[in-house]
C-alpha cells in the first residue's frame, strides 16, 4: 500500500510539471530553482519504479515459459544385486569350560605343593599332598595280612581239590583272603585322596592355600586351574530369532579391550525359552591360539540371522512416505541423450536395515537408476537433469 501511495503522489507531483518533463537534467539544474530540481528526481525515480515493475512482468513470463531453466540437477545409481548379510548385535562375556577351583578330597594338613602360579601343568599331574595321619602304616600292615591271608587261601585250595580238609576251612579262608583285599582297596581310596592331581591340563592361576594348612573337604580351596583352549562365550537371545539363530551360524565377536575381532559360529543353540524373559541360550566358540582372550572378558557378538545372495541395496535417506504410510522412491523413466528424463514415484516394500542400506524386497528391480541426491526436491512426472 505505502508504494501506491508513493506512486500517486509522484504522479500528482509530475503533473503539475509536465512543462518541464522535456527539459534535460543539465538545464533543470542550471535554473537553480529548488522546487523544479526536486521534481525533475521525483519525474526519474517514477520512470525508475515503473522500469523495475515491468522488469519483474517479464521476468514472471520468461520463468513459466522456459522449461529449460526450471529443470531440477540430481545425481543417480544403478541398482545391482548383492549379498546380504543381517547381523544381531548382543553382548556377552568369555567363559570356558577348564576353569576350576581345587577342593580337598582328605581332611588334613597340606604338607606338600608342588606348583607354583603361572606354572603349565597335564591333566594327572601331582598338584600338592596332604598328610595322611598313619595311613600309610595302615595300609603296609594290612598288605602284611592280606599276603598271608592269600597263602592260606591258596594252600587250603590245593588241598580242596585234593578232597583234603572241610568246605568250611576253604571258604573261611576265601573269605578271610577277600575282605583283607577289600579292606587294602578301601586303605588305598583314602591314600589316593591325599594326593591332589590336575583334572586337566591348564595353568595354575592361583594358589590359594599355602603350604602347612589345615584343610577340609567342601570348604578349604587349595587351588585355581585354568585352560584357556576351550574359551566359549554364553549369551541370551530373544525368542523371535530362534529359527534364525541356529548352530553353526556365522558371529563376529568384537573384543573392544583388546581391540581385536574374530570371526567364529554359534555352537550350540538351546531349545528351551527362558520364561522369565523370552530368550534361549546361545553358545559360541572362540579360537584362543595366542591365549590373549580370558574368562569373562566382555564382548560384543554380531550373529548373522539372516542372508540374501542378491538382496537389492538402496540408501535408507531417499526413502520417503506418503499419507497411507507406503514408502517410495523416484526413478528415471525416458531419459535422453542430453542426460535428462523423467522422475517416476515407485512404491516399495522394504526389508532388513544395515547401516545406512535397506533391502528392497519389491518395487524394483536389478539395473533399475534410481534418483539418490535431489530425490526429496523432485516431483512425479518432473523433468529432470542427471549429473553423476
Amino acid at each position: 500500500m505505502k508504494k501506491i501511495y508513493t506512486i500517486i503522489i509522484l504522479a500528482i507531483i509530475l503533473s503539475s510539471c509536465a512543462s518541464d518533463k522535456k527539459k534535460s537534467v543539465e538545464d533543470v539544474i542550471a535554473t537553480n530553482d529548488l522546487k523544479e530540481i526536486r521534481a525533475k528526481k521525483d519525474q526519474i525515480i517514477f520512470k525508475q519504479l515503473e522500469i523495475v515493475e515491468q522488469l519483474k512482468q517479464l521476468d514472471e513470463k520468461i520463468d513459466e515459459l522456459d522449461m529449460t531453466k526450471r529443470v531440477p540437477l540430481i545425481s543417480t545409481f544403478l541398482v545391482k544385486e548383492t549379498v546380504f548379510n543381517h547381523y544381531l548385535e548382543l553382548q556377552g562375556s568369555v567363559s570356558t569350560k577348564g576353569l576350576l577351583i581345587i577342593h580337598p578330597e582328605y581332611s588334613g594338613i597340606l604338607s606338600k605343593v608342588y606348583v607354583k602360579e603361572g606354572q603349565r601343568v597335564n591333566k594327572g599331574q601331582v598338584l600338592a599332598k596332604i598328610d595322611d595321619g598313619g595311613l600309610s602304616q595302615q595300609l603296609s600292615q594290612l598288605q602284611i595280612q592280606t599276603d598271608l591271608a592269600k597263602t592260606t587261601f591258596e594252600r587250603q585250595q590245593r588241598l580242596w581239590k585234593q578232597n583234603i580238609g572241610s568246605e568250611i576251612q576253604y571258604l573261611q579262608a576265601k573269605s578271610n583272603y577277600e575282605a583283607q583285599q577289600q579292606a587294602v582297596k578301601q586303605i588305598q581310596i583314602q591314600l589316593n585322596k591325599t594326593i591332589v592331581k590336575a583334572p586337566f591340563s591348564g595353568t595354575i592361576d592361583d594358589v590359594i592355600s599355602e603350604q602347612g594348612s589345615v584343610v577340609t573337604p567342601g570348604q578349604s580351596q587349595l587351588m585355581r586351574i585354568v585352560n584357556l583352549d576351550n574359551m566359549y562365550i554364553e549369551t541370551d537371545v530373544p525368542e523371535r530369532y530362534i529359527s534364525n539363530v541356529v548352530k553353526n551360524k556365522d558371529v563376529l565377536i568384537e573384543f573392544p579391550v583388546l581391540g581385536r575381532t574374530i570371526k567364529a559360529k554359534v555352537r550350540q543353540a538351546g531349545h528351551f525359552i527362558n520364561p522369565a524373559n523370552r530368550t534361549f541360550k546361545v553358545e559360541i566358540g572362540i579360537p584362543n591360539m595366542d591365549k590373549t582372550i580370558k574368562p569373562n572378558l566382555t564382548a560384543k557378538l554380531k550373529i548373522n540371522d539372516y542372508t540374501n545372495e542378491k538382496a537389492l541395496l538402496i540408501p535408507q535417506n531417499i526413502i520417503s512416505e506418503d499419507s497411507k504410510g507406503q514408502q517410495y522412491i523416484y526413478v528415471i523413466k525416458d531419459k535422453k541423450e542430453n542426460n535428462q528424463g523423467i522422475a517416476k514415484k515407485v512404491i516399495i516394500k522394504t526389508g532388513k536395515a544395515k547401516g545406512d542400506v535397506i533391502e528392497v524386497l519389491s518395487g524394483i528391480d536389478e539395473g533399475a537408476e534410481i534418483i539418490n541426491e535431489g530425490a526429496r526436491r523432485v516431483v512425479e512426472g518432473q523433468t529432470v537433469e542427471i549429473d553423476n
